[in-house]
């Protein structure tokens, strides 16, 4: 049986999530970008593991361990590069519980490492499980419109593309995509 706690009161963190654009860093070290040093040599990651209650539209909820805590998260299922987010923190045997017996379709199963590149801070998620060989890095930014220096290592935009969402690796992870197929 699923039993909540009711001994855990947090107040939410929102905030608005502007991402300044998703790509696609390499799918393994064959496409690595020629002459790029890689960007999570010497920096630690941490493990994360989610999974999705629901996938919208209009909301996705997500249930995440990471660090040792969990959270709750709920944002708009959009690909809008501006949207509302809200992150709850749950206790973790909640968390487990719920990713265990609730969560919808594939775990994500993932290390994020995070570097600094000309003043701006990326996170690159290396994907496991079911999706692994994608690796992926996000860059937040203050305005839509905020320029930003592309790293050599940085590969193609992916931002547009709906598969590439963590809720859409959840339904259709990576190793099921017809172009990866037999590879």
């Amino acid at each position: 049986n699923l039993s909540p706690s009711n001994t855990y009161a947090a107040q939410p963190a929102h905030r608005i999530e502007l991402t300044g654009g998703v790509a696609i860093v390499g799918t393994d070290l064959a496409s690595w970008p020629s002459g790029a040093a890689d960007p999570r040599t010497g920096v630690r990651g941490v493990s994360c593991r989610q999974g999705y209650l629901c996938v919208g539209p209009p909301v996705a909820v997500r249930v995440r361990i990471m660090n040792g805590r969990g959270t709750l998260n709920i944002k708009k299922a959009t690909l809008d590069i501006t949207r509302d987010e809200f992150e709850y923190p749950i206790p973790i045997e909640d968390a487990e519980k719920l990713l265990a017996d609730l969560c919808e379709g594939y775990a994500i199963e993932k290390t994020r490492h995070k570097t600094v590149f000309a003043g701006a801070t990326w996170e690159i998620d290396e994907f496991h499980g079911e999706n692994r060989g994608l690796v992926v890095a996000e860059i937040e930014l203050s305005a839509p419109d905020q320029p930003f220096e592309r790293p050599p290592w940085l590969g193609d935009e992916v931002s547009g593309d709906p598969r590439y969402l963590n809720s859409s690796l959840s339904r259709r992870p990576y190793s099921q995509w017809p172009e990866r197929m037999g590879s």
